[in-house]
């Protein structure tokens, strides 16, 4: 009788792997936990592991009563497969909602007996992540909405306003000349081109959403033009990569592989495929870690030196260390500064637009008033 509610069990309760009517498999999309929920999985799992709870009951413990659905049905889906005999990465694994470093965490500790400490390492990783992405967004989103704004003001200025202005000083039989003969003209040409400016855009920001390609491209241009930004850019990857690659080489994954894992956590960055190299480089050809790091990848003559040193002095864990512990301070700076200098120029953008919407909307009301009141006489 077990056993037949073992096998009914997984089938009603597994988000993934639902079978058609012929029972075959069929692949269903599945989607990643949010960061949030994350790690507060990861953070009681932690902390029951080192209160000596076995894996099984912690991840039915924490499952029960979870107002997350979805996420109390996996973790009784991983629960019944590691009760099964399945190791606990792969049973994370066969799930589809956990990605490669996760996994490969989880896996390391696991064979090295401390799974405990690779949730709470992997809770602290997600924490930092979401802060630095939280940090991007406040410095980039209000900014963008305020620009937006602005330019708005501006187009129905010039669309709406200003030709009534206009309207009015033929009605007078006035013509225009000077600034209001420029004002007018500035007008005719945001008539004309205003549409396809903000088609163009929309169509623009599609394709930076859609391809990544296009934003790799946009970013190494813009990185190449602004040296904060590619110092804040390049201290955000190296932060992530190398704190990644240290919680895995410390927890007993060989460097080639802990390379290759970790390089998953940059996966939508060029410095990805330069990891993955520089790791079956190091594996295959006998390169030292350093070199293969100088030759295959573009990280920073820092990240070289001090992987030196960790070879030289059998320390490569606490060099990594060191490094994502270094790269994170930095990035903290990068960020402090980019936000200042962002804040500056949309500023600067702010009094430019406010004093064209002005310019354009309210000097030819002022200069027009003489030739109205000269016409009328």
């Amino acid at each position: 009788m077990n056993n037949g509610t073992a096998a009914t069990t997984p089938a009603a309760l597994s988000p993934v792997r639902p079978r058609d009517a012929t029972g075959s498999k069929t692949k269903v999309k599945t989607q990643r936990f949010k960061k949030k929920d994350l790690i507060h999985l990861f953070r009681g799992l932690a902390s029951m592991l080192k209160a000596q709870i076995n894996t099984s009951d912690a991840l039915k413990y924490y499952g029960q009563g979870l107002p997350n659905k979805v996420m109390a049905s996996t973790l009784e889906q991983i629960r019944l497969d590691t009760e099964s005999g399945m190791s606990i990465h792969e049973a994370f694994r066969r799930t589809n909602r956990f990605d490669d470093m996760t996994i490969g965490l989880i896996q390391a500790g696991g064979d090295s007996g401390q799974l405990n400490r690779a949730f709470r390492e992997l809770a602290d990783r997600l924490k930092a992540d979401v802060y630095f992405r939280k940090q991007v967004r406040k410095a980039v989103l209000l900014p963008g909405i305020v620009i937006s704004v602005l330019v708005g003001a501006f187009i129905v200025s010039q669309v709406k306003i200003v030709p009534q202005v206009e309207g009015m000083l033929e009605q007078v039989r006035q013509k225009p000349d000077g600034l209001t003969a420029l004002a007018f003209k500035v007008s005719h040409a945001t008539r004309a081109l205003w549409p396809f400016a903000v088609l163009g855009v929309m169509v623009m920001g599609a394709l930076v959403w859609r391809s990544e390609g296009i934003r790799n491209a946009i970013t190494s241009i813009a990185m190449s033009k602004w040296r904060l930004l590619s110092q804040l850019i390049m201290s955000l990857r190296q932060m992530t990569f190398l704190s990644t690659m240290e919680l895995l080489y410390s927890n007993g994954i060989n460097l080639s592989k802990s390379m290759r894992v970790a390089a998953n956590s940059i996966k939508t960055t060029p410095l990805y495929p330069e990891i993955r190299n520089a790791a079956d480089q190091y594996e295959h050809s006998g390169v030292p870690l350093s070199l293969a790091f100088s030759k295959f990848t573009s990280v920073d003559e820092q990240v070289v030196h001090m992987m030196s040193i960790g070879e030289r002095s059998a320390s490569i864990d606490n060099q990594l260390k060191m490094l994502a512990d270094m790269y994170e301070e930095e990035a903290e700076n990068y960020m402090n500064d980019f936000t200042q200098v962002l804040n500056f120029i949309v500023l600067l953008m702010a009094v430019s637009l406010i004093a064209a919407v002005f310019i354009g909307t309210f000097l030819p009301i002022f200069l027009m008033g003489p030739k109205m009141m000269q016409s009328g006489i």
